[in-house]
């Protein structure tokens, strides 16, 4: 069976982009992970090693982002990466959104996605 898990609006300082002002001042970003699983063992059991560990995902997030890319690809790259080492029967979608990004426009934000589903 397939389920979905998602963790959303994980808000992260980081330090990534091109300009050299972006290294030194740093900005916002918004990390979302979606996760396409089968569960139901875990439901069952109500067991966390049978399903996706939130905070082990939150982790992996914060702890590429806090590795300097100048692109935010490149990050959301090493995320897959990371998330797929563990081997799991598992499909991931991520979304990385900078915020207010220095592009001489009056933006919200850019963003990549990098998924299977």
């Amino acid at each position: 069976m397939k389920h979905n898990i998602s963790v959303e609006g994980i808000k992260i300082y980081a330090f990534h982009g091109c300009l050299d002002e972006e290294e030194k001042i740093g900005g916002h970003y918004i990390v979302d992970v979606f996760i396409e699983t089968d569960f139901t063992k875990g439901a069952l059991e109500d067991n966390l090693e049978h399903t996706i560990d939130y905070v082990w995902v939150n982790n992996i997030v914060k702890n590429e982002m806090s590795i300097r890319s100048k692109l935010i690809e490149t990050v959301g790259q090493r995320i897959m990466a990371r998330l797929k080492s563990k081997g799991l029967n598992a499909k991931y979608k991520v979304i990385i959104r900078k915020l207010t990004p220095p592009i001489n426009g009056d933006v919200d934000s850019v963003s990549i996605s990098i998924g299977e589903f």
